[in-house]
């Protein structure tokens, strides 16, 4: 990466800092710092457009409709005037948008419309950050901020939910079902699958002790 592209970075990493700040904590800057190295650790042994998945990594989250209302394309805008202000093709620029568009999850029935090897790699980093020991974290500290339910057997987990349904959320434990548990088999690279093995087996065993103290 050129003197320009990383300087391009730096630019990008104190705007999310500074976008970011108030940010609930599952979605806040250390959250994107994470994904950011996970992307770079992947992309080194992908074909891809570095400069592309690093901007994509940092920027996926610059607006998480979770929090603005349920504007999904928000991110994006935000992040393509940012980067429009930056000395950057509009082919790349373009590529970073249609990543942070088709980057999330949106339920097990909701099929992906648009890929690319960035997309896998942004995508994989994403994923990374939402199993094993951080997963578990960010699972209960977004129920928390929601005011969901710890867990409630009489609510079964639904692996099957359309777009709508996923986003009506519910017990925290059922999202392991949900969402958590299937993305492992969802992983895009092979250094991805690889990275998620150990933190896919984690969760299977806090969620063991978990039923183990409540019954």
């Amino acid at each position: 990466m050129d003197a320009h592209e990383s300087t391009l970075i730096e630019n990008t990493i104190a705007f999310v800092k500074q976008t970011l700040k108030n940010a609930e904590g599952g979605h806040d800057w250390w959250h994107i710092q994470r994904v950011h190295l996970n992307a770079k650790r992947i992309a080194a042994n992908e074909n891809v457009d570095q400069l592309v998945v690093e901007l994509a990594a940092l920027l996926h989250d610059i607006s998480d409709s979770k929090f603005n209302g349920g504007n999904e394309t928000l991110g994006a805008e935000i992040a393509a005037d940012f980067l429009k202000k930056q000395v950057l093709t509009a082919e790349r620029i373009e590529h970073v948008v249609l990543i942070i568009n088709h980057i999330s999850f949106k339920g097990g029935k909701e099929q992906q419309q648009f890929y690319s090897l960035e997309l896998g790699v942004v995508q994989d980093a994403d994923r990374l950050d939402a199993i094993g020991a951080i997963g578990i974290a960010r699972c209960f500290n977004y129920g928390g901020f929601k005011g969901s339910e710890i867990y409630n057997p009489s609510i079964s987990p639904n692996p099957n939910m359309t777009k709508e349904e996923y986003k009506k959320g519910g017990p925290s434990i059922n999202h392991f079902y949900e969402k958590l548990l299937l993305l492992k088999d969802l992983m895009n690279t092979q250094t991805g699958r690889s990275m998620a093995e150990h933190r896919h087996e984690f969760m299977q065993q806090f969620l063991q002790e978990f039923f183990d103290e409540v019954e």
